[in-house]
């Protein structure tokens, strides 16, 4: 049985009243059926978020006469406003190094269908994945990174990125910094895990920096990438505890595990529209 085709609109705006009687409005006059909706209003930026899914063939027109008919509304409201069709899939394009469980992870949710997105890609700066990922079926590119080709390795990054049409760029465990000119490019569309319970033990060897500071929770962090390293806003995390008798390697084993659960859900709320930046914070609509 097919999951029943849907639009999602997702929308902030400056907060004040009518957002919700409006929209409602617009989607009951033109005999939208609405599925879920979630709202929120958010009192230090003063802003509204809303998400919300219509039934695609209660709709008398298509994607892009809906666009033009609510431009008025988004326009009278100041609206930073998107509608996606469940129908068109989110393409995914992987980064990965020589960590492979967040990859194997992304891929076994994939071909199961748990994942309902499309990887045209994997694009690593190392060999050590080419044989797994093109056994799936998925073409492979490797793009050295050295000290002394940095600008040319990211720049080829952005042009595979682009000639697949990607929509997101998820970093499962890419351990090189991308340069800030790329995250601007695709603001909300790089997807990264860190390992670690952000904002704490930034940059390398995060469960190292852990063990040494004795704490007793470890976790990991799914964020989009920003031009600071490591501080984008956060989409997901988790923690597992941990006592005195653990060794780095076992915060390491257990971190692992985290970081597959975290990148997964998180990315699942991206590719489902669940999450509005808000600043340097988002709003996840669960």
């Amino acid at each position: 049985m097919h999951a029943q085709r849907r639009y999602t609109l997702t929308a902030s705006c400056p907060d004040r009243v009518g957002i919700v009687a409006r929209v409602a409005t617009f989607i009951a006059d033109n005999r939208g059926w609405i599925l879920e909706t979630s709202h929120h209003a958010d009192d230090e930026s003063q802003r509204y978020f809303m998400r919300i899914e219509i039934r695609a063939d209660s709709l008398p027109f298509d994607l892009d006469e809906f666009r033009r008919r609510f431009l008025p509304i988004a326009d009278e409201f100041a609206m930073d406003w998107r509608i996606a069709d469940s129908a068109e899939k989110k393409r995914l394009v992987v980064l990965v190094s020589q960590q492979e469980h967040c990859l194997y992870d992304l891929l076994a949710r994939w071909q199961s269908k748990e994942l309902d997105v499309d990887i045209p890609c994997v694009i690593s700066n190392h060999e050590t994945f080419r044989g797994f990922v093109e056994w799936h079926g998925i073409p492979f590119h490797h793009v050295p990174v050295t000290v002394d080709n940095k600008r040319e390795a990211n720049a080829e990054i952005l042009r595979l990125f682009e000639q697949a049409r990607g929509d997101v760029m998820v970093l499962a465990r890419y351990m090189q910094i991308l340069p800030p000119e790329l995250c601007e490019k695709h603001p909300g569309r790089i997807i990264n895990i860190h390992h670690s319970f952000l904002p704490s033990f930034v940059g390398a060897k995060p469960y190292h920096q852990a063990y040494r500071r004795g704490v007793k929770l470890i976790g990991a962090t799914c964020h989009y990438v920003t031009a600071e390293l490591d501080a984008g806003p956060i989409i997901e995390q988790d923690t597992v505890r941990i006592d005195h008798g653990d060794t780095v390697e076992d915060l390491v084993r257990y971190g692992k595990d985290i970081e597959k659960a975290v990148l997964a859900r998180g990315l699942r709320y991206h590719v489902e529209d669940r999450v509005l930046v808000n600043g340097n914070r988002t709003v996840v609509f669960r």
